[in-house]
């Protein structure tokens, strides 16, 4: 795999599980500087999010909180894991809320 630049990228979420809060409206924005990764996202159900996160390989080790259009505080964590489709970024994550009642899930994205 060649290496990763996540700067300036724009992903959309492919498939969610039920429990997740973002949609196919909501945009992710990412930067990167070195092994950090962060992302502003919003649309759909989501005001505004923000994300964290370590790039290390083909993985990303993440933290993630956002406001609902509803006005709920959420966060999160997530362990990305990276692959290519179609020479594209991909994102396969196993992710769990550490707000609200808990719950964990999977959600996939792809570089637009």
């Amino acid at each position: 795999m060649t290496e990763i630049n996540f700067d300036g990228k724009k992903f959309a979420l492919i498939e969610n599980s039920r429990n997740g809060e973002v949609n196919s409206d909501t945009i992710f924005e990412y930067k990167q500087e070195g092994s950090l990764v962060t992302a502003n996202y919003y649309g759909g159900t989501v005001k505004y999010g923000k994300i964290i996160a370590h790039l290390q390989n083909k993985r990303l080790d993440m933290l993630y909180q956002c406001l609902t259009t509803d006005n709920q505080l959420k966060a999160g964590k997530a362990i990305a894991n990276i692959s290519i489709t179609d020479g594209k970024i991909k994102l396969s994550l196993d992710w769990e809320w550490i707000s609200v009642n808990g719950g964990s899930g999977q959600s996939e994205y792809i570089e637009l």
